[in-house]
């Protein structure tokens, strides 16, 4: 009796394991969020960048729209990623705040996703 009730623990075990494999990974359950110019990345250039890099009146590197943008996404992580006390980080630190966290994070995602529109 107790040999069947064993081997019947291990059977659901064994099935239960088989389902919960790890080698599914989380992809398989949760879509990543799809990050977008117009909807995620255009008001963090818009907040963070102005007037600097944005026509009219802006005399740097132009990042107007999505083409500029896509174009320049390596060296705008770079800058914003270095320390504050680096002459070359974005936005100026006596102009803006420097970006959050999450901000950067959303920038990188939305590079790995091929920067789409």
């Amino acid at each position: 009796m107790k040999k069947i009730q064993l081997l019947t623990i291990l059977t659901v075990i064994a099935m239960l394991t088989v389902n919960c494999s790890t080698k599914k990974g989380k992809s398989d359950y949760v879509e990543a969020k799809k990050i977008s110019y117009n909807n995620d990345i255009k008001p963090i250039i818009a907040n963070s960048c102005t007037p600097c890099h944005l026509p009219p009146q802006g005399r740097k590197e132009p990042l107007e729209n999505y083409e500029h943008v896509k174009e320049n996404i390596d060296a705008i992580i770079a800058r914003v990623k270095l320390p504050q006390d680096d002459r070359r980080f974005m936005p100026p630190v006596n102009k803006k705040p420097a970006l959050t966290t999450d901000e950067i994070a959303l920038l990188e995602k939305w590079q790995q996703q091929n920067t789409p529109e």
